[in-house]
């Protein structure tokens, strides 16, 4: 996947689909979905998800079995970058900076101290 190419929210809910059942068919993928569209939508985005690298497939019998073509890391990658452009004018810093707000605090002094650790350079 291209550093260019932001995932659709369908797009992204197939692969959370994919990622939890390992292989499905497209009937299983739209069963899954959150007001699905119609099957033939559901095979069309598949088949866009397969030209876009995001997705490989095997038929089995007179079926297609789907399965995602990229990692959950990259796919996690893909999904951060989005959320850093569109909200955080695309500087991690002020995503931190959200997350560590005294007036908005859900994290745990443990999580802090887990976020302080990974951010501290190391020898």
């Amino acid at each position: 996947m291209s550093k260019a190419t932001a995932l659709a929210r369908r797009e992204r809910e197939v692969l959370e689909i994919l990622y939890r059942r390992g292989e499905s068919s497209a009937q299983e993928i739209q069963d899954e979905m959150d007001s699905p569209p119609s099957y033939s939508a559901v095979r069309a985005l598949l088949a866009t998800m397969i030209q876009k690298d995001l997705l490989k497939h095997r038929k089995e019998s007179r079926r297609y079995l789907y399965q995602p073509a990229i990692s959950g890391d990259a796919a996690k990658r893909n999904a951060m970058q989005r959320l850093l452009s569109t909200f955080f004018d695309g500087r991690p810093e002020k995503l931190v900076a959200s997350l560590l707000d005294p007036s908005d605090q859900k994290l745990s002094q443990s999580e802090i101290e887990r976020i302080r650790r990974l951010i501290e350079p190391r020898p």
